[in-house]
């Protein structure tokens, strides 16, 4: 049974990112010219830091550097979050995006732009933002139903802080 480079390497470092609290969201390598780009992407409920991405990439170069998982070749390492607009693909990234807005593709075609209100084993509570003046609705959306969905940047967005002041 052959592998890919990819799952040898999330074999090899799921135990790192474990250990640190962090989920391994992403593994991609690419060309960038002569050398290859090694990107882990990582997250957690609360987030990652810089300095966790910088503590956790020492760790995996250690771990890379005593295998042959990425070859001889040169190759450059990123580790890093998923950022602002990420796209959401488990039930985890839905609970970490719970009161923020997302764009939501279904897979009858139609799109829904909704902040997230709550997250279950199922799928989705949302409140759809009235237009024109009217007040918001509720909907509910199963996961089987999402073709794929993404947070959106939201610039005006209050920070929970000044919403409980």
């Amino acid at each position: 049974m052959s592998t890919t480079q990819s799952e040898r390497l999330r074999g090899l470092l799921e135990p790192l990112v474990s250990a640190k609290d962090l989920d391994l969201e992403e593994i991609e390598v690419s060309r960038a010219g002569r050398r290859r780009v090694l990107r882990i992407v990582v997250d957690s409920d609360e987030g990652v830091d810089l300095d966790e991405c910088a503590e956790l990439s020492r760790s995996i170069s250690e771990k890379l550097d005593e295998t042959d998982a990425m070859g001889e070749d040169e190759y450059q390492l990123e580790v890093t979050s998923p950022g602002a607009e990420r796209p959401l693909t488990e039930p985890r990234h839905y609970l970490r995006a719970v009161g923020r807005l997302a764009r939501i593709h279904l897979r009858e075609g139609d799109e829904v732009v909704a902040r997230i209100l709550t997250v279950d084993d199922g799928g989705l509570d949302l409140e759809v933002p009235g237009v024109k003046g009217r007040k918001p609705t509720a909907r509910r959306v199963e996961f089987a139903q999402i073709a794929k969905a993404r947070v959106e940047i939201e610039f005006s967005r209050k920070d929970k802080k000044e919403e409980e002041a």
